[in-house]
Order: C-alpha cells, then structure tokens, then sequence
C-alpha cells in the first residue's frame, strides 16, 4: 500500500530546513523517511508527525534525489503551502487523539488556532474547501477510530474514555459512536470476548 508524502521547505536560517510531510502518521513510514535523509548524509532532529528538520543545506540535486528515491516508495514531494497547512491540521488532530493521554482542556477550535497560529475560521474554511468536509467531523471521526481501540485494546471504563477524549457525558460519547458505526460501544467491547472464545474452542 502506498502512501503520499507532501514536502514543503521552508529555510529559516543557514542550514536548517523544515521538510512537512503528509500521512507520517506511522513508524513505517518515519522509518522510509529516516533511510532516505540518512542515505543523502543528511543530519536531522526531530522527526515529529507531518514534520522534519534538517540541519544540513540541501542542494537541488540532493534534492532531487530525494523526490525520486521517494516515489519509488509511493511517497512524493509537494510544495502547496495550502496542502500542507491542510497535513498540519490533520496531524494535529491525530497527535491529539492518538498520541495524547489526554485531550486538550481547550475548545477544539482554539487548541487547533492557537497551536497553527492561524485564524480558525479560515482554517476551517480552507479545510471544508479542499478535503469536502468540516475539522470537526475529521475530529469525530478520529475520536471514534480511538474508542474503538481503547474499547478492544485496554482495560479503561466507558466513563474513563469519555474523560479521556472529553466528552461532555457517557451518553454523548454512546450516542455519537452509535451514529458513527451503527453499534453501542457495549456491544462493541462484546465482540473482543466473543472473538477471544472462539480462538480458545479451535
């Protein structure tokens, strides 16, 4: 399975680079990332989700190179400063779901303007614009993705996952992952044991 990589440069003083990388969302790709910069002689520092620094001047050739050795991973270099401001609000969102023991105590539309330093109201904008649906719905459904996982994977209450994610309510959580999958997350934390039983009996 491919996944698309979208790199934006910007320089913002003498050999340091910022690379903004779309769907790094996983190790796997980190890793592809990692091998590439290494295989250039390339120094970076933190390789965070969506983002590189790099703190070697790079040359068209090296970088080049680079958009090359990427594709035949799938991965491809982009310069559209409105995909990647769009990749930034995603990670965003997927590093405050997934990668967060808690969520932000502020509204998800101040955490997400405060912490792009942009005006929410455009970024949203941009992002209906462009993706063909709301930040808030990208979130929802994030947050549902997450549930999931800590209803098969972990040990946490309902009404310890509600506080995680901030729900208002057990009750908002219940009926807005019943709206989402058609299930009760009862029922859905169910189907882990019925699945566990039927691998004891083979």
């Amino acid at each position: 399975m491919y996944i698309s990589v979208a790199v934006s440069i910007s320089i913002h003083y003498l050999y340091q680079v910022k690379l903004f990388i779309k769907y790094m969302i996983s190790i796997r790709c980190k890793m592809m990332v990692k091998a590439e910069l290494e295989k250039l002689g390339l120094s970076y520092g933190s390789l965070d989700l969506g983002e590189v620094e790099i703190y070697n001047e790079i040359t068209a050739e090296q970088l080049e190179t680079l958009r090359v050795e990427l594709l035949k991973s799938g991965l491809e270099l982009m310069n559209d400063r409105r995909a990647i401001l769009i990749e930034k609000i995603k990670n965003l969102v997927v590093e405050m779901i997934h990668y967060s023991d808690e969520m932000p105590q502020l509204k998800n539309s101040d955490y997400i303007s405060e912490k792009l330093n942009n005006d929410y109201t455009y970024l949203a904008n941009l992002f209906s614009e462009v993706t063909g649906t709301t930040i808030e719905h990208f979130i929802i459904i994030h947050k549902i993705e997450r549930i999931k996982e800590l209803l098969l994977y972990d040990d946490l209450s309902i009404t310890e996952i509600s506080y995680r994610l901030n729900y208002s309510s057990v009750a908002h959580l219940c009926n807005q992952f019943k709206k989402i999958t058609g299930l009760t997350p009862t029922y859905y934390k169910q189907m882990k044991h019925k699945r566990r039983k039927s691998l004891d009996n083979v």
